[in-house]
């Protein structure tokens, strides 16, 4: 794998991280939060004017032929601002499971909006009972003249709060197993009997809950073939999680910054507390954590690039679970560095350590995709008994 950026990614990073200095320091963020947007219209449009959103779509589609590199690093820069627009799910997860879904005419239609920001579609696929991961789906989709009819309800829509439509999974009647059935359909945010309820979440940016009663969608809705959805969804969800991921990179290593910077200035008994062997132990544990964390990113990156989609699924489970953890550490020991004014609003480090607790609970926590490793691991362990 190769760790060196290109002139053009170095550009594309420097361009964010610009964005972030010049328009989104800590008050303009804590002043865009209390606004109780969603998403910020002039905000958006700088991401699509800077190519952002086109950055790792293909040029057939609109974009601009990056890969996911590029949204690693624009995730990056915007995990250091803890940006609150919803790139993350309009931007990636819903951008990439539409380019795996949809047919070619599907695409030439709705990835050039997309990409120039002028249309946002939102990924609804969790349910209650999925808790983040692409499977179980209860919500059902009824052939009906000219159309479907869905039944359902999304939880934890990421840019579900303004999207203009959703792409929403759901089963299709039939004698297959559940994961042959599962469709993605595309379902315009004012279809009739279509319900959205906006959720804040804990760190200052907003989910949807998405219901769908009797919603009717033409033919044409279904996005790619019938029974393919899975696929689709198992790929926006890699390089959602993978979007994740380096946000949160992004976020331990301006907690690391902020609190080496407090550790300097800050004074007890005449002298700077940096200056405290026991101190400079846990920030030396926190630097550790971050670059393990780093190295799993690259890891996962890899696998996304080499791997079958075996290892990717198990690849993508220890890259959410390690890097969640992390971020709760290094971002909760930052807290307990600075002391007593961590834990409060007006004071920059809290702010990650919340968004490291809401990032676990979105595409299954951490407890859950161990879970699942631990169960890919016996299974292959079966399998290698069952041969020899």
């Amino acid at each position: 794998m190769n760790f060196n950026l290109t002139d053009e990614q170095r550009l594309l990073q420097d361009s964010v991280r610009r964005f972030v200095d010049k328009d989104y320091d800590f008050e303009s963020r804590t002043a865009r939060i209390k606004s109780c947007e969603p998403c910020n219209a002039r905000h958006w449009a700088m991401f699509a004017e800077n190519g952002w959103l086109a950055a790792a779509l293909p040029e057939s589609a609109g974009g601009l032929g990056g890969s996911i590199i590029d949204t690693v690093l624009i995730a990056t820069e915007l995990g250091r601002g803890l940006v609150v627009e919803p790139y993350l799910g309009s931007g990636v997860l819903a951008a990439q499971a539409l380019l795996a879904a949809a047919k070619p005419a599907q695409l030439e239609t709705l990835m050039p909006a997309l990409a120039d920001g002028s249309r946002r579609i939102a990924l609804a696929y969790s349910e209650a009972q999925s808790r983040g991961l692409p499977e179980p789906v209860t919500t059902r989709a009824e052939p009906a003249p000219g159309g479907y009819i869905l039944h359902g309800t999304k939880t934890l829509v990421l840019g579900g709060c303004d999207a203009d439509a959703f792409i929403a999974s759901a089963m299709l009647p039939g004698k297959a197993d559940e994961a042959a059935l599962c469709s993605l359909f595309l379902v315009p945010a004012d279809t009739a009997g279509v319900r959205r309820t906006a959720l804040p979440l804990h760190d200052g940016s907003w989910a949807a809950e998405v219901t769908l009663d009797q919603a009717f969608v033409p033919a044409d809705a279904l996005l790619g073939d019938p029974g393919k959805g899975q696929a689709a969804l198992r790929h926006g969800l890699t390089h959602g999680i993978t979007a994740l991921c380096a946000e949160l990179i992004g976020g331990m290593e301006k907690t690391i910054e902020i609190t080496s910077d407090y550790l300097k200035v800050r004074k007890q008994f005449g002298v700077p507390i940096g200056s405290f062997q026991a101190l400079q132990h846990r920030m030396a544990d926190m630097a550790a954590e971050l670059e393990v964390a780093r190295s799993m990113l690259f890891a996962l990156l890899a696998s996304i690039e080499n791997d079958s989609e075996a290892d990717l699924a198990r690849t993508v489970s220890q890259a959410k679970t390690l890097i969640g953890r992390a971020a709760r550490y290094v971002c909760g020991q930052g807290i307990q560095l600075h002391g007593g004014i961590g834990m409060t609003e007006e004071y920059t480090v809290g702010h990650y350590f919340k968004r490291a607790v809401v990032a676990d609970a979105l595409f299954g926590n951490a407890d859950l995709h161990e879970a699942c490793n631990a169960r890919a691991l016996q299974a292959s362990l079966n399998g290698k008994e069952t041969q020899a």
